[in-house]
């Protein structure tokens, strides 16, 4: 800004006028523009700071800085609020332009060493400090000074010995000697890097994204802390987090041939998952099983991935199938909710409910408020209960997923086979009768939706004592009371099987 540049100044919106404060403000530029007054704009902008208007402060000390460039308080009062504003990095420019201009002004010299000390700048931090020892300095900076420096000093040799530590891959006492470098130079980039490396090789991915992710944002071009990052993501299984710091690496360096390479790999694994997910919403589930297998050959390395496929295989694979694999996941991931749920459902499928109710009890342990949970175990409770009764699959020899062409076909076969007339002994006969009878009533309720809805649930419409209080069909209730699927009189007749 110059001192012309306020004639240019557009008439300002009304809404812009609405304080008090405002209105002063816009008056008092209009008066410096007319002058063109560097000591007016910076009168102006020490009350600003003083009020702790900071924007308002930095406009004005931006002319005072443009009207007279070789004025050091105009400077030094920027600096000052950049810093009040958090803005360091453009601090320290000024601070260096005012020891320019004035090599004795010790306050700024004071302030510079301390944000190189943070900045981990140790050998010009110390330089700084000893320049203000020098200098006939206050009392107070003295004393400033020479802590500072004792603290520099402590730095440089724990700096050394983090970095002596790391060579020996001694990365635990490496990363607690730079815990105390990096409570100090809470902005060195390099520290941060190190005890980022430290974490990784302990182990400790969390520690290590969170060191990168910072040293990402003091460096402004910093792609290897973001290829770090997303190579870290993926390691563990998270690919879209991996996708999304690889491109941050390749919005400053699109021919990074790390990123680049990276990228390639994660853009194709994250859509093939994508796919496979949509398949799964649409279920389409043979489609999503065979797209999962795809994302274990597209990574076949990093386990996460592999678990991943397997739990999402699991979920959509028919029972037989998905027990085993879902066993897979367990033996990695023994609390695994998801998976125990899924498993325990392949068990309901297969008519193992002593297994399904042990892996809805597994899961119920780590999620007691899983609404899910609890309504499969009370399912698997009552089909146990059930299946040591009555089984109407069973009878028919059929399984819980037979459709109705398929019901109806075992039922014929069975009927022509335990048909009464087909037997003359009067034991036999009678055994024959009953067989019939429980032929008959499976293929009632399993052929009607409603009623095989209730079976699948763990009540058995036929039975009086399981639709107590209940609504349900009457069709075969209570054996031969009211009905004989014989017809009436002697079983003289011909089934004619429909």
């Amino acid at each position: 800004m110059n001192k012309y540049f306020l004639h240019t100044l557009p008439c300002p919106d009304r809404s812009i006028w609405e304080t008090k404060q405002h209105r002063r403000r816009f008056v008092f530029l209009l008066k410096c523009g007319r002058d063109g007054s560097v000591d007016n704009h910076m009168e102006m902008g020490k009350k600003l700071l003083a009020a702790g208007q900071l924007a308002d402060a930095l406009s004005h000390f931006h002319a005072a800085v443009d009207g007279d460039p070789k004025n050091y308080m105009a400077y030094y009062r920027r600096a000052t609020v950049f810093l009040a504003m958090g803005k360091s990095k453009s601090a320290l420019p000024d601070l260096s332009k005012v020891i320019e201009l004035k090599p004795d002004f010790t306050s700024a010299r004071l302030q510079r060493g301390n944000l190189l000390l943070k900045q981990g700048r140790l050998d010009e931090a110390e330089s700084d400090f000893k320049k203000v020892l020098k200098s006939n300095p206050s009392d107070k900076e003295e004393r400033e000074a020479q802590s500072l420096l004792t603290k520099s000093d402590e730095i440089q040799r724990l700096v050394a010995q983090a970095r002596s530590s790391f060579d020996s891959q001694d990365y635990m006492t490496a990363a607690v000697q730079l815990d105390t470098v990096i409570e100090t130079c809470v902005w060195d980039v390099t520290s941060r890097e190190i005890r980022a490396e430290c974490f990784i090789q302990m182990g400790e991915m969390g520690k290590a994204i969170s060191d990168l992710k910072a040293a990402s944002k003091l460096k402004s071009d910093n792609t290897q802390a973001f290829y770090k990052l997303s190579t870290i993501y993926y390691n563990l299984g998270d690919h879209e987090m991996s996708l999304t710091e690889v491109r941050e690496c390749l919005k400053l360096d699109p021919d990074h041939k790390q990123c680049y390479s990276h990228y390639k790999q994660v853009k194709k694994l994250n859509k093939q998952i994508q796919s496979a997910e949509e398949l799964i919403q649409e279920q389409r589930y043979e489609d999503a099983v065979s797209k999962y297998e795809a994302v274990m050959k597209t990574e076949p390395n990093v386990r996460h991935f592999a678990l991943l496929a397997k739990e999402r295989m699991c979920h959509a694979l028919q029972a037989s199938r998905a027990i085993s694999v879902c066993g897979e996941v367990l033996q990695s991931d023994p609390e695994n909710i998801n998976v125990l749920k899924d498993r325990a459902e392949a068990y309901v499928q297969e008519e193992e409910y002593e297994e399904a109710i042990k892996d809805y009890e597994t899961a119920a342990k780590h999620s007691e408020n899983d609404r899910q949970i609890k309504e499969g175990l009370e399912k698997a409770q009552r089909l146990l209960k059930q299946s040591q009764k009555r089984d109407y699959y069973k009878i028919l020899g059929v399984k819980r997923t037979a459709q109705k062409k398929e019901i109806i076909k075992a039922y014929r076969k069975l009927a022509q086979q335990w048909h009464p007339d087909n037997f003359q002994d009067p034991e036999e006969k009678k055994k024959a009768e009953k067989k019939f009878i429980d032929i008959a009533q499976a293929k009632e309720v399993l052929t009607d939706p409603e009623m095989r809805t209730k079976f699948d649930q763990g009540d058995d419409p036929m039975d009086p004592e399981s639709q107590q209080g209940r609504h349900h069909h009457q069709h075969f209730h209570g054996g031969f009371q009211g009905f004989n699927p014989f017809g009436s009189g002697p079983f003289n007749f011909k089934f004619n099987f429909n």
